[in-house]
């Protein structure tokens, strides 16, 4: 592993944009380190951090970094994209968009599709033992939950070549379309009470973060504009918690009859752009650090394995509880001072163990072969759709009561486990069909 990271780190082009990586793990990483932090766990079951000790709610406009990692998404998929069409100019769009797909989704749906599995393996073999109670039946509910992500992310893949049309069309218009339609969701869900336009939002608001990183491609984030960003996310985000409907929290909190994060809010799209404004800031000085052999191999080895890591340690925060519990220690009560004590222990060991799990999984992560200029652009796109259902229905549901057929409503349609996993994995197939070569019509 060393070995191969050092050859990775020193065939580094010059033109790469080093800073984009950083952020890439540095998002990831922050995700992780919040869910570890906010998990307040008893013998009775899992509370929220936050809930226990709401002054610490302002910690979510540091934490909440997801827009962070959507924005470099954007810049990622504005770049491979047109890489594929300059390599390819024999080759029709359609193509084109199966193989882009192909290649951006193997990444995230290979470990995806491994974690998916052994969970469900585990899950059906606890549940034939007589087991799934107590931290078990939690664990089993709620480690599927940060598949959300990776729904939201599938749909951001599926649609870069229509947006990024728009935005060489428009430019910071079609940021502004989307950013447009994303307030006029809010005005007709809050002053007009129309209902579920909410849920539009999912789309709007992500996406309009996502545009942003197709401005950072071409250049047009420059310092100004950044700080601009920054201080008008900031105000526009602090307008609306202090006088709008809006929760002081960026993530979601237990019992809210209003979440920032489900469905996506206007003050988390302030919120995303005050974040990506403050990060740009930060590219000079940052970009300098990144040049040190020692800390650009430390970027380039946890990119090798950050979307397994980002998988993984939610089990590995449970194993870690679970373990606890066995030993007889005793969980203090949570935001009290044996608990901040503990505090050190349990994220040492979290971190210990998803690194074991990593090992064990890294390999899934590794870049397939690039697919054939032939493709099948609406065979790609129905699966990448069956993947997006696929995943966000299993965040939903999880594993818990899998042989009792509990169901979760994804778009007002109940989905359960096996059924989330049967989309995800058809999904998975079509779209590595679509994008190996030409479908063979009769």
């Amino acid at each position: 592993m060393g070995s191969r990271v050092r050859e990775l780190a020193g065939a580094t082009p010059a033109t790469r944009d080093r800073y984009v990586d950083l952020l890439r793990v540095a998002s990831l990483g922050a995700v992780v380190l919040g869910h570890w932090l906010m998990a307040a766990v008893t013998p009775d079951g899992v509370g929220n951090l936050l809930a226990v000790v709401p002054a610490l709610q302002p910690l979510t406009w540091l934490l909440q970094v997801m827009p962070v990692f959507f924005f470099v998404g954007g810049f990622s998929h504005a770049l491979s994209y047109r890489s594929l069409l300059r390599k390819r100019p024999e080759g029709s769009e359609d193509s084109v968009y199966s193989a882009f797909l192909r290649a951006r989704l193997q990444r995230l749906l290979r470990p995806t599709m491994v974690f998916v599995l052994v969970w469900g393996a585990a899950a059906l073999l606890v549940q034939l033992l007589g087991g799934g109670g107590g931290l078990t039946g939690v664990t089993l509910r709620m480690v599927t939950q940060p598949l959300w992500f990776i729904g939201i992310y599938l749909a951001m893949v599926a649609f870069t070549p229509p947006l990024l049309r728009l935005h060489e069309r428009y430019g910071w218009g079609a940021f502004a379309g989307l950013a447009g339609a994303a307030v006029t969701v809010d005005v007709l869900r809050f002053a007009a009470g129309v209902p579920y336009v909410e849920f539009l939002n999912f789309a709007f608001v992500w996406l309009a973060v996502h545009q942003l990183g197709f401005l950072r491609a071409d250049g047009r984030i420059q310092p100004r504009r950044a700080a601009l960003l920054a201080g008008g996310g900031l105000i526009a985000a602090t307008a609306l918690v202090a006088f709008g409907p809006y929760p002081l929290s960026m993530v979601g909190m237990p019992g809210e009859k209003v979440s920032n994060m489900a469905p996506p809010t206007l003050a988390l799209l302030a919120h995303g752009l005050w974040l990506v404004g403050a990060v740009e800031l930060l590219r000079a000085p940052a970009a300098r650090l990144l040049e040190r052999p020692r800390v650009w191999r430390t970027v380039v080895a946890a990119n090798g394995v950050a979307m397994t890591a980002f998988l993984w340690h939610l089990t590995a925060m449970f194993g870690v509880y679970g373990a606890l519990l066995a030993l007889d220690v005793d969980l203090p009560e949570p935001a009290s001072a044996a608990w901040w004590a503990q505090v050190p222990l349990r994220l040492a060991l979290a971190a210990a163990l998803t690194a074991a799990l990593v090992a064990a999984f890294r390999t899934f992560e590794r870049p397939a072969a690039s697919a054939p200029v032939q493709g099948h652009g609406p065979l790609a796109a129905l699966g990448a759709t069956l993947c997006l259902l696929g995943v966000l229905g299993l965040s939903m549901v999880g594993f818990s009561g899998l042989l009792e057929g509990r169901t979760a409503l994804l778009i007002a349609i109940p989905v359960s486990a096996p059924a989330a996993v049967a989309m995800t994995l058809g999904g998975w197939l079509l779209v590595e069909r679509a994008g190996r070569g030409r479908v063979q019509r009769p």
